[in-house]
């Protein structure tokens, strides 16, 4: 709106000068992107700079305290909380049991949170109340005209995201209260009902439970739980399935670009219950095919895109749409999937070597544009300069079980160590301990214990100084204090064992 889209430095220091909470903000500019699979477009309303820096400090002051009362299964746009935690809380619902779910999608959840619901549950300062209100009405230029805002948080906006969070707390609470976990017993023997699930991420979630009439009823309490909110479920994103058999034509669902389904099977290749019974079914989150056919559609139009150009630049393009694809996958059950995908993108980039020769034999093409990579057959690259830039395989991501977040867990309850450990940095904690315990995997590889929070930590070499070791990272280990007395012990009884030695083959040798 200002016409500024970066600050100089000095204009940044002038910009600290003037962040305080006037009670005023600028409109936003709208702009339209489109979905992601669909042919509609998101708007998007971008603050001026100024606003922006400022919405920045409000979220510092706000995220603590709402991080400390949000939901547990409540992951999108939360510090220290993914997609895969999302995932991983769903296959723990239903690993031992097939479930009905209910998929649902919040109709336009940003463009229509009731300002005034909002407000209420925000429960601030009158001043930072009065800022934030300022910024959801101050209005949007589209097209050179000012529309207002009577409803909704702009999607673009620092604060947006923390702020529909703030709007959707508590309906995982109101799920629990209709539907808790229950005792009875059966023939004197004491079980439990199971409660109703509910997983959120963003304006996406799902409710799990294995009583159809109990999903049912879900659907109806959260449908009325949102109107209070101005909100509603969106039908063409909305329906009810099971995880492992046929319910109205749907059999598992999708969930953020995973699909999520159960498979029957025998009693070798069945997992067991907590009982130690055979279930019968084992459970299956794979890429869905939609997303592959998205991924597949973005690598055709960047070979297609670069018919013309070099071979080394076609390989920078693709090679970090290629492993970034898999990466977000390598948590699941994707082998099939990145196997089928080496395979069309080989088919692929041999149409493109072709209409590059089409007068050339396939023996010359292959030798052209195809290397031997050792132990790996032929393998798409080029020279480059004195080294050789190699097309990236799906296949070459490891495959890597996601641990999912404890609880209520937050990176502002303290605990330096589990988030060293989980994402290898912290505010409160030094960065090479850090990346340490995220590597070792919070664990103390002298006694295998893991560490705790009060715990004295020091850096070891794993081959000392005095002995030719290298101060660098990969010959860093992290121990417990007295471990590291202990090692320390050792490595100079060792070290003074082979001084001995060396003394008396001398001798002799004279």
């Amino acid at each position: 709106m200002d016409g500024k889209k970066q600050l100089s430095p000095e204009a940044r220091l002038k910009l600290v000068k003037r962040l305080k909470l006037t009670r005023k903000s600028k409109p936003t500019r709208r702009i339209w992107i489109p979905k992601p699979g669909t042919q509609e477009k998101r708007p998007l309303g971008i603050p001026t700079i100024d606003d922006r820096a400022l919405q920045s400090l409000v979220k510092l002051v706000l995220e603590p305290e709402w991080e400390a009362k949000f939901e547990p299964n409540s992951y999108g746009f939360r510090p220290g909380r993914s997609t895969h935690d999302a995932i991983g809380a769903i296959f723990d619902a239903i690993k031992h049991k097939s479930k009905y779910v209910l998929d649902a999608d919040i109709a336009k959840c940003f463009d229509r949170i009731d300002h005034s619901k909002l407000l209420a549950k925000l429960n601030t300062s009158p001043t930072l109340r009065r800022q934030i209100r300022a910024w959801l009405k101050s209005g949007v230029i589209d097209d050179k005209k000012l529309f207002p805002t009577k409803e909704g948080t702009p999607q673009g906006g620092i604060c947006s995201p923390l702020l529909a969070n703030i709007a959707l707390h508590g309906m995982e609470q109101r799920i629990k209260q209709a539907f808790p976990k229950k005792e009875k017993r059966i023939k004197g023997k004491r079980t439990y009902i199971n409660p109703a699930h509910l997983i959120r991420f963003a304006d996406d979630f799902v409710v799990l439970h294995e009583d159809l009439e109990v999903v049912k009823q879900c659907q109806k309490i959260i449908s009325e739980w949102l109107k209070e909110l101005g909100l509603e479920l969106k039908p063409s994103k909305t329906r009810i399935s099971h995880t492992l058999h046929q319910h109205d034509g749907n059999k598992g669902f999708k969930f953020l670009g995973f699909s999520i389904r159960q498979f029957p099977v025998g009693k070798y290749q069945s997992g067991k219950n907590t009982n130690g019974e055979q279930l019968g079914f084992k459970t299956l989150i794979k890429p869905s095919k939609d997303n592959i056919k998205e991924h597949r559609k973005k690598i055709k139009r960047i070979i297609n895109v670069h018919k013309a150009s070099t071979q080394l630049k076609l390989i920078d393009e693709l090679n970090p749409i290629i492993t970034g694809w898999s990466k977000y996958f390598s948590t699941v059950v994707s082998s099939d999937a990145y196997s089928l995908l080496n395979n069309w993108m080989y088919q692929q980039l041999r149409n493109w070597a072709v209409h590059r020769h089409p007068h050339k034999s396939q023996y010359w093409i292959s030798n052209k544009y195809w290397l031997i990579d050792k132990g790996n057959g032929w393998r798409f690259a080029a020279n480059d300069k004195d080294s050789i830039k190699k097309i990236s395989l799906h296949s070459e991501t490891s495959i890597v079980r996601h641990i999912k977040v404890q609880g209520n867990k937050s990176p502002f309850d303290g605990d330096w160590v589990y988030w060293s450990k989980r994402m290898g940095q912290h505010p409160e904690a030094n960065k090479r301990i850090s990346l340490l315990l995220k590597k070792q995997k919070g664990k103390c590889p002298h006694c295998e214990l893991y560490f705790k929070e009060d715990d004295l930590m020091e850096i070891d070499h794993i081959i000392p100084r005095s002995q030719g070791g290298k101060d660098e990272y990969s010959n860093f280990q992290l121990l417990h204090r007295h471990c590291h007395d202990e090692k320390t012990a050792v490595d100079l009884a060792a070290k003074e064992a082979c001084v001995t030695s060396t003394k008396i083959l001398r001798s002799r040798m004279k």
